[in-house]
């Protein structure tokens, strides 16, 4: 079976697929902008490298989200909630970490079938 790899990098791909499945690394939006804007421009990487990887969210098989801090959970689901295909949600789990920097404040990591 062949692994395709997606923005590789010299520390990780955006992307890889194997077989029917597409893992995505995990995706931040831009630093020093509220939880509401970096989650939507996740959001967006995550359709463009799905569209790129030949599938959608219509196919997501599981997400995992990590906050900065769980008081911004509300505020990434109305996000979330708008954007997720509501016959198709992914299993999902979230949780509070420490980020890659502190302007980070949310990771989103998914997998889904082609």
């Amino acid at each position: 079976m062949t692994i395709r790899r997606i923005e590789p990098g010299k520390r990780m791909s955006q992307a890889v697929i194997h077989g029917n499945t597409v893992y995505l690394a995990g995706q931040v939006g831009k630093p020093g902008t509220g939880v509401g804007e970096q989650t939507e421009a996740i959001l967006a990487s995550i359709d463009r490298l799905l569209a790129e990887a030949g599938t959608d969210k219509s196919k997501l098989l599981q997400a995992t989200i990590w906050l900065a801090d769980m008081r911004d959970f509300e505020a990434m689901n109305a996000i979330w909630d708008a954007w997720i295909d509501p016959a198709n949600p992914p299993a999902r789990a979230a949780g509070e970490a420490r980020l890659a920097t502190p302007q980070h404040l949310v990771e989103i990591i998914v997998v889904a079938a082609l």
